[in-house]
């Protein structure tokens, strides 16, 4: 495994299991139909699963490959999917065997050249690739000003500086393909008040802000937005704007 690798997940491998939104049926639709035949894909830092069981439903095959062990040992099994433990730039995968090499909300921790070096050597002629990522949730116009207080002035100072490339949409990061136009969707869900601080529990930057600080913070927040929330078990719906880059691979 690549020195570089910065794991910033195993630790909340299961929380990130459980917390973690899910991908609209609608991305796997555009991503399959940027292939002439969706046979095989290649989900790149599949955390545990969320992207590649979608891809499993339009692909007959699906290669996901984390970094992270304690990432693929609590990914989500489908007969479909074969998990692997590899890094971005490495993953061990067959000479042209892919159709799509898809990374949704991974592609900001890689060695990206060397990530896309090997995006050529397993696409097939034809194959696509797609970069995915989400920011900040949103949920309503009173508690995204204290959810983004949070994230950016408490929980800021502790991002890794590979942060700001979600920030942007992914839009600074370097794209040597032939970009396509992508559809405008959004990851939409119905939380309530525990599952949005589970999800939050997840954020790279609680590790540091709890060992530099300890759980004050962090807890005064959660008391915050509970003020605000309601009754804990009223659910809201909260969405996630995707910001796509996508094109063929030759």
């Amino acid at each position: 495994m690549p020195s570089r690798f910065k794991d910033h997940f195993s630790g909340v491998a299961s929380g990130y299991a459980a917390h973690r939104p899910t991908y609209p049926p609608a991305l796997a639709d555009f991503l399959a139909g940027l292939v002439a035949r969706p046979d095989t894909a290649w989900d790149c830092g599949c955390g545990t699963g969320q992207l590649s069981l979608l891809l499993a439903d339009r692909f007959r095959r699906v290669f996901a490959t984390d970094a992270s062990r304690e990432q693929i040992e609590k990914a989500t099994p489908h007969p479909n999917v074969e998990y692997l433990c590899a890094p971005a730039e490495s993953s061990g995968l067959p000479d042209a065997c892919a159709d799509l090499a898809v990374a949704a909300q991974a592609a900001h921790w890689f060695d990206l050249p060397a990530y896309y070096g090997e995006v050529r050597r397993v696409a097939r002629p034809g194959a696509a690739i797609a970069l995915v990522t989400y920011g900040n949730p949103l949920v309503d116009g009173e508690i995204d000003p204290l959810l983004g207080h949070f994230y950016s002035k408490i929980a800021g100072p502790y991002w890794p500086p590979e942060r700001r490339m979600v920030e942007e949409g992914y839009r600074t990061l370097p794209f040597p393909f032939q970009e396509i136009p992508t559809p405008d969707l959004e990851i939409r869900t119905s939380w309530s008040l525990s599952d949005l601080i589970g999800y939050v529990e997840t954020w790279s930057a609680l590790r540091g802000l709890e060992k530099a600080q300890g759980r004050r913070a962090i807890e005064k927040f959660y008391e915050d937005l509970a003020g605000m929330w309601g009754l804990p078990s009223e659910r809201r719906s909260v969405r996630w704007p995707l910001a796509i880059r996508a094109g063929p691979v030759g």
